[in-house]
């Protein structure tokens, strides 16, 4: 695939009214979440759940590209179509998790470094041949008493600086996704500072590791108040700090900016893109890459029950048509922000 070919998929996963959904848990997180449904795990019920998901009506209007697990993207529709043909039936580009999950930084108790670089370059070539049009790497940043190290930090920017490069040596765009987790009791001024260290360290690593910005979308969190923090920020202050930290550490060649839920709840999540987007006009396209924040109304729906896939499809339709409207500014707030919905377990 040529570059040229790169940045034009690059443009495409963030297209007007457009986002990505995040379907790439793997197969410990999701049986986690389809037990706290009271639904038993097994092979053929993920790839039913993600038959729900995969086959929304209307979800091409809304969805520019859908991220698939090693697993998923293995499987098929009931009607034995692989699930990236499906996609691409419609309209949709399939895209592939490639890391191999976050495991203990050596020497840094309490931090984190995401592995998967060991034979990556033969994977991107599998995946490419699947049909796989775009690859995500997450990276995890924990805040917390003396951390992130700048060691952590700047481990994780060279882990996600190499993997984008093999990705783009290989045909796919890579989705940079460093994550400063909210899961603390930090304020979000703290969030702020560390997102904007963790920005420049990676930034600094695509720019040294010869990452073509142009080719790529990155994922990062927005700037918001610990989830313990007895003092939370507000929507407007959320979009706000999150826009100042964007303008201050990514440059106007990277195409677009999806950003991922991060356990906030699924309407606050989408309050917040569309509270963004209304500040602008910004050097890039602002819009979604949603695991929990769109799945787990849908989830939540179908109970692992053929009888409620129509309802299912359904809040997953809704869900994606509102964010579809947040990423243009276009999005009226039902005001019922609520807390994480109680399917919902820590993405890895």
């Amino acid at each position: 695939m040529s570059a040229h070919d790169l940045a034009e998929t690059a443009q495409a996963m963030v297209a007007p009214g457009k986002g990505i959904l995040a379907a790439d848990e793997s197969t410990g997180t999701m049986s986690k979440r389809l037990e706290a449904i009271g639904v038993t795990s097994s092979a053929e019920i993920r790839r039913s759940y993600r038959d729900m998901l995969l086959t929304t009506p209307g979800l091409d209007q809304h969805v520019s590209g859908v991220i698939l697990y090693d697993e998923t993207i293995r499987q098929t529709l009931a009607d034995g179509t692989p699930f990236p043909k499906a996609l691409e039936a419609r309209g949709i580009l399939p895209g592939i998790k490639v890391d191999t999950g976050a495991k203990d930084l050596a020497g840094a108790p309490g931090e984190k470094i995401t592995e998967g670089l060991d034979g990556l370059r033969e994977r991107i070539a599998e995946y490419v041949g699947m049909g796989a049009r775009f690859a995500k790497w997450r990276a995890v940043i924990t805040i917390g008493e003396g951390i992130p190290s700048q060691y952590c930090i700047n481990a994780n920017a060279h882990a996600l600086a190499r993997y984008a490069k093999l990705c783009q040596e290989g045909g796919l765009v890579p989705i940079v996704e460093p994550e400063v987790l909210m899961d603390g009791d930090n304020t979000i001024e703290r969030c702020f500072d560390v997102t904007e260290a963790t920005h420049r360290a990676v930034f600094n690593e695509l720019y040294v590791q010869r990452v073509a910005l142009d080719q790529m979308v990155l994922k990062p969190n927005m700037v918001v108040s610990g989830k313990k923090c007895p003092v939370q920020a507000g929507p407007e202050e959320v979009a706000a700090e999150t826009v100042r930290l964007l303008r201050r550490t990514v440059p106007a060649a990277v195409p677009g900016i999806a950003f991922l839920s991060g356990g906030q709840g699924a309407e606050a999540a989408t309050e917040h893109l569309n509270l963004i987007n209304a500040m602008g006009p910004h050097p890039w396209k602002i819009t979604f890459s949603y695991g929990r924040a769109l799945q787990d109304p849908s989830l939540a729906a179908w109970k692992g029950d053929e009888s409620n896939i129509e309802a299912a499809q359904a809040a997953l339709a809704e869900r994606t048509r509102a964010n579809s409207l947040a990423s243009t500014g276009a999005y009226r707030s039902t005001g019922s922000r609520g807390s994480q919905a109680p399917v919902s377990v820590s993405q890895d």
